[in-house]
């Protein structure tokens, strides 16, 4: 016999034998509400004698591989009673677990184990999961529970200020978080320019923000990763809920298709603000609706399939010269399959579309634009023991991106029809990614990412002498447009520019007990879409647009450490964390650059890089009548854009000043101090109280720093970038629910919410403009507040 062959029997013979001893045996199964069939994201399953556990995946399931013998397991969630339950252990078991609510009026379960708190032994870090019932108690503008609002009170996480779009996390610009909607990719999160968010509270499920050590599942933005998952449906019973506000209200209504086996849901919102305005004889209008649905169909013990989506759209419009109407699209079929009790699939196929809209009468034309994505994926979860979990699959996405469609709106228009030249793409990944035990001490995550990425091709491309859109002058010291010398056309299945990037991840946590651990995590990440704008925050005229010969993908390495603690039983808990990050190719803007209706976005654009780093602390109370959490970030977020190499050209030296003579300045979302305090306090049944405080230094900015006359026009002079700051920002906001104890006894429940935004009337400035006194010719700064002090009653109701 070959010494191969030998090895290979002495192997297999070994690992058999050990298999043998082991006796080892699965328990698995699926955890739902028992009120509605619910599946459940994040219950923990303990196994208190071996100090071990897992927790459930995205579709409620769970699988752990234990030693033949006795056990209590015992099942714990949020806001949910807990469940111990005995087992024997000498086969494999299949076991699904029912939750009930801890309002509901059931006999209690002692608890008398002191079960370990997994969270502190789990590898995973940077990390924060913010519960729906805690994101409907936050005071916010206007009375409307937001989920956005919600998360900038986590550390680490800001925005640009009041009725501004998007979120920022650890000193990143919007455009480099990915947003998922049950796994479908959102471009804009915003209703009303930055006022709501996107996402409505009553049909979500599950919302969870990845700031670091971002699994090698995700990929596509350099920041974060926030993931949200809808509701799937009451498959027991109808069940509506909804509320009415001072500007929007909304309706959800869920229930069986196929009783404990098919269920549907559909929830809407819309705003009505205004309708009042020509109470006012005024003309203007500002409002969004939006549509959430979902279907789940259970096939078999083994095979559910799930068909979810989300339609939004935005109007705002000045009379009749002017419209504005955006908004989101998406689609996803989706596959759960289970193999075996170790090994869970989901396969999907995902549709997104962001559109927008723009009609000016009184120019005389249309603007449309947007973007689309196709991504097919599969994700495979194997469960090989209760030390090793293997998470692994692919996905490909397939882009379309319409920079703007020019069109007259009518016969008498003088615009000439033009089409931007559409460009298009396809980014493909595999991935693998570990959750190793090695001990009771030390665990980790480890995974890598490999992503490919095509620029294909396009009716038009332009041609540069050596390549070069953006020309240097070295006599006025500023960059400017390289003129076009030529044009060629390709074919959709040729490539213009390819890149492929190895993304590793790891992270590791070591426990010295139960209540205490250290953590650490390292993340590579590469991003191949890039958000057109140069305004602090972004507006949906702002364009997409992929990666390619001119423009190179973002590339991130993020390192952090931070210390975990749990205090009296996990009552109490305490979070701190060191990041820094490394960008390289972050795309910056020449003086004067023009990004709106730009058919060579190449001329203006040059490659820089960024970097980030801070301390963040989270301290929360998590039990009790009285609740809530401190947050504190110290940070500094940065842009640098150095001069390109210089060359010789016909003698003379073309050395390069760069932006803001190739130093580093401030990003538009640096904040070096951000304090946030929530506070819920309730009283009795009848009466809770909830309150947040809020303070940021305030943004960077410019200030002229001198002006000139020109022709009988004072025109002023700005100094380098963002140098200057807005003053800083805070504000109080507080809220009362009411909810009348008639509820108790009847099917149709209601509350009251009153709540006041900015108690205390601050003035934050969202800007601050200068100009010339009329009156007395001097030069004045004006600054412009959204809001002052914002009362609102809203009420909510389910039957």
């Amino acid at each position: 016999m070959r010494l191969p062959t030998k090895l290979t029997y002495i192997f297999f013979l070994f690992l058999g034998s050990l298999t043998f001893a082991q006796q080892k045996y699965t328990l698995s199964g699926t955890i739902t509400e028992a009120s509605s069939n619910e599946t459940l994201i994040g219950v923990t399953i303990a196994v208190p004698e071996l100090r071990t556990g897992v927790t459930t995946n995205e579709y409620g399931f769970y699988s752990i591989t234990l030693p033949e013998g006795n056990y209590n397991i015992q099942v714990s969630y949020l806001g949910f009673q807990d469940i111990v339950q005995n087992i024997v252990l000498s086969e494999n078991l299949k076991i699904d677990f029912k939750l009930f609510e801890e309002a509901e009026q059931l006999e209690e379960v002692e608890v008398t184990e002191n079960v370990e708190k997994l969270s502190i032994r789990k590898p995973q870090m940077s990390v924060n999961t913010v519960s729906v019932q805690t994101i409907k108690q936050i005071p916010v503008v206007l009375g409307e529970a937001d989920v956005i609002k919600s998360l900038v009170l986590l550390p680490g996480v800001t925005n640009a200020g009041e009725g501004s779009s998007g979120f920022n996390v650890r000193g990143g610009a919007v455009d480099q978080n990915l947003i998922l909607l049950d796994e479908a990719t959102i471009f804009n999160s915003s209703h009303l320019f930055g006022f709501f968010s996107v996402f409505n509270p009553d049909a979500i499920k599950d919302v969870k923000l990845y700031k670091g050590g971002i699994p090698a599942r995700y990929g596509g933005r350099v920041s974060s990763v926030l993931e949200i998952f809808q509701k799937e449906g009451n498959s027991k019973e109808i069940k509506v809920n909804g509320g009415i506000g001072a500007v929007a209200s909304r309706l959800l209504v869920e229930g069986p298709v196929i009783k404990d086996k098919a269920a549907f849901l559909i929830g809407g919102r819309a705003s009505y603000a205004h309708l009042f305005l020509p109470l006012f004889d005024i003309e203007n209008k500002a409002y969004f609706y939006d549509l959430n649905t979902k279907f789940n169909y259970r096939i078999n013990d083994k095979n559910n399939i799930f068909l979810s989506g989300y339609f939004g759209r935005d109007v705002f419009s000045i009379s009749e010269s002017f419209e504005n109407i955006y908004g989101n699209a998406v689609g996803n079929f989706r596959w759960n399959h289970l193999f075996s009790d170790r090994l869970f699939s989901n396969l999907s196929l995902i549709y997104s579309d962001y559109f927008y809209g723009l009609e000016l009468d009184f120019v005389g034309f249309k603007w449309n634009s947007g973007i689309q994505n196709f991504n097919l994926k599969y994700d495979l979860k194997h469960y090989l023991n209760d030390n090793l979990q293997i998470n692994y699959g692919l996905n490909n996405i397939y882009y379309s991106f319409n920079p703007g469609r020019i069109k007259p709106n009518g016969p008498d228009s003088g615009i000439v029809e033009e089409q931007l030249i559409k460009k298009y793409a396809n980014e493909t990944a595999v991935y693998v990614d570990f959750e190793h035990t090695l001990s009771e001490k030390l665990s980790f995550q480890y995974g890598l990412r490999l992503s490919h990425f095509i620029r294909l091709g396009q009716d038009e491309i332009n041609v540069y002498l050596n390549d070069n859109p953006v020309l240097f002058n070295p006599f006025s010291l500023v960059y400017q447009e390289a003129p076009i010398i030529g044009k060629i056309n390709s074919s959709r299945s040729e490539q213009l520019a390819s890149f492929t990037n190895f993304e590793p991840r790891f992270s590791v946590a070591y426990s010295f007990n139960e209540n205490n651990s250290f953590k650490a995590s390292y993340t590579r990440l590469a991003q191949y879409l890039h958000l057109l704008s140069n305004t602090n925050s972004p507006t949906p005229l702002d364009v997409w647009t992929p990666s390619g010969p001119f423009v190179k993908p973002q590339l991130l390495d993020q390192y952090a450490l931070g210390y975990f603690k749990n205090i009296n039983d996990r009552d109490y808990s305490f979070e701190t964390e060191v990041f820094y990050k490394d960008i390289q190719n972050r795309i910056d803007y020449i003086d004067g650059a023009n990004l709106i209706a730009n058919n060579a976005i190449e001329q203006v654009i040059l490659n820089g890089e960024a970097r980030a780093y801070g301390l963040e602390i989270l301290f929360r109370k998590n039990e009790g009548k009285f609740k809530g959490w401190l947050a504190y970030t110290l940070s500094k977020s940065e842009q640098r854009t150095p001069g390109r190499e210089p060359f010789t050209d016909n003698g003379r030296s073309n050395m390069e000043t760069g932006i803001n003579l190739g130093q580093w300045y401030n990003t538009p979302y640096d904040k070096t101090h951000d304090v946030s305090l929530f506070a819920s306090y309730e009283l009795n049944k009848k009466w809770s109280f909830n309150s947040n405080f809020v303070y940021q230094t305030g943004q960077p900015t410019n200030y002229p720093v001198g002006q000139f006359e020109f022709q009988g026009l004072v025109v002023p002079y700005f100094g380098l970038r963002n140098q200057e700051r807005l003053p800083a920002y805070h504000r109080i906001d507080i809220s009362a629910t009411l909810t009348p104890r008639k509820n108790i006894n009847r099917n149709w429940k209601g509350e009251w919410i009153f709540s006041v935004y900015n108690l205390y009337n601050r003035r934050n400035a969202a800007s601050i403009n200068f100009r010339q006194n009329q009156d007395t010719g001097n030069n004045e700064a004006v600054r412009t507040s959204i809001f002052g002090v914002v009362p609102a009653v809203t009420y909510n109701f389910k039957f």
